[in-house]
């Protein structure tokens, strides 16, 4: 007896492995339509803890707004699969999330013994296609400039050469005024062009305390505008330390918060939010991530123009007359390189760029 109930116990905690390990959102409810347990794809997807869950009702865990409970009867009792399409649910926050839902009755000796719920976000699935689609261009876009910087470095440096060469022949010191300014200028092109490909040392990966690189983007903005402080945080401190590029990861956020300080009318007026929040189950660039950090960098600024919203991480785009569009490129190429993404959405008065970095060692 003691045999099969080992053997019991060890297939259901490698079921529980299996469906732990899946991107798509699963609550198994028993005959009373309670939880019996939820995977961490579900706890990430319904920002919901499994622990709370398991023995509450099934309605103050998913909640939708047709009648689940009746749904959940009648897949009960007839011991038949349903599919629920496009239906909206709420979450803790308040906020929504649009999602398929699959009931499936799991039979034990001829009785449903519990149901087994799939959600399956429609949302993050328009997301994945757009994350695969920006990934795809940003790469277009970084091997077209590849080989436009080589077209222009090799003349240039013919340029700055002779300059040099003819700096030599001029008998008059005050024509190499002249000279000196071409050869400056050549510099200034070479190392923009070398900028548009962001950093070039790979990232040395160690670990890190993400909330510790916020506080110093903190400090190094207060600092350099005199200011007492600009931001709001909303950490959240069961975060755990990760590998990245510290000195990387600092350059990229202070990127963006310069660009939100530059974009606001006011600096007096400007404020800043940093929060910080755990994710899980999520693909980026066709790799499926089990554990992500994501920061969300949000002010209260005029908003980005809807129709330079889609190409802001493109080099040399900006809504600035005096901006090189330079930095947001930059910090996406930073955030790439460590397996992650960076996505923006904007409204006047909010917008949010948020970084999602796994908290896994990088295959690159």
């Amino acid at each position: 007896m003691l045999i099969n109930i080992k053997e019991d116990l060890g297939k259901d905690m490698f079921q529980n492995e299996i469906l732990d390990n899946l991107s798509t959102g699963v609550i198994a409810v028993d005959n009373e339509l309670k939880v019996i347990w939820v995977n961490s794809a579900c706890e990430s997807l319904l920002h919901i803890s499994r622990e709370r869950s398991t023995n509450t009702k099934v309605s103050q865990v998913l909640v939708v707004t047709d009648n689940l409970s009746s749904i959940l009867k009648q897949v009960r009792d007839l011991a038949l699969p349903i599919a629920k399409r496009g239906v909206s649910l709420r979450l803790p926050a308040g906020s929504s999330l649009q999602a398929d839902l699959i009931i499936t009755p799991l039979i034990d000796e001829e009785d449903v013994s519990e149901l087994l719920i799939e959600i399956l976000p429609v949302d993050r699935y328009l997301q994945i296609s757009h994350e695969e689609s920006l990934l795809t261009a940003q790469e277009t876009s970084r091997t077209m400039i590849r080989g436009l910087a080589h077209e222009i470095k090799n003349p240039l440096g013919g340029v700055r050469g002779a300059a040099q060469l003819l700096a030599r022949e001029l008998s008059d010191p005050n024509l190499c005024e002249y000279t000196n300014i071409i050869i400056e200028e050549a510099d200034r092109l070479r190392d923009l062009v070398d900028r548009l490909f962001g950093p070039r040392q790979k990232p040395t990966f160690n670990q890190i305390n993400i909330h510790q690189i916020l506080e110093h983007v903190v400090k190094l903005t207060n600092a350099e505008h005199s200011l007492d402080s600009l931001f709001q945080r909303d950490y959240d401190p069961s975060l755990p330390e990760f590998l990245a590029d510290q000195a990387q990861l600092t350059q990229a956020i202070l990127n963006i918060v310069q660009n939100a300080i530059q974009a606001s009318n006011d600096i007096n007026e400007c404020n800043i939010q940093l929060r910080t929040r755990p994710a899980r189950q999520i693909t980026i660039g066709g790799i499926r991530h089990k554990l992500l950090c994501l920061i969300d960098i949000i002010d209260n600024g005029p908003g980005i123009e809807s129709e330079l919203l889609p190409s802001i991480f493109m080099p040399m785009v900006t809504g600035r007359a005096n901006g090189t569009g330079l930095g947001l490129s930059i910090s996406q190429s930073i955030v790439k390189q460590h397996g992650g993404l960076i996505e923006c959405k904007s409204n006047p008065g909010n917008t949010c760029f948020t970084l999602t970095l796994p908290m896994e060692p990088s295959n690159e």
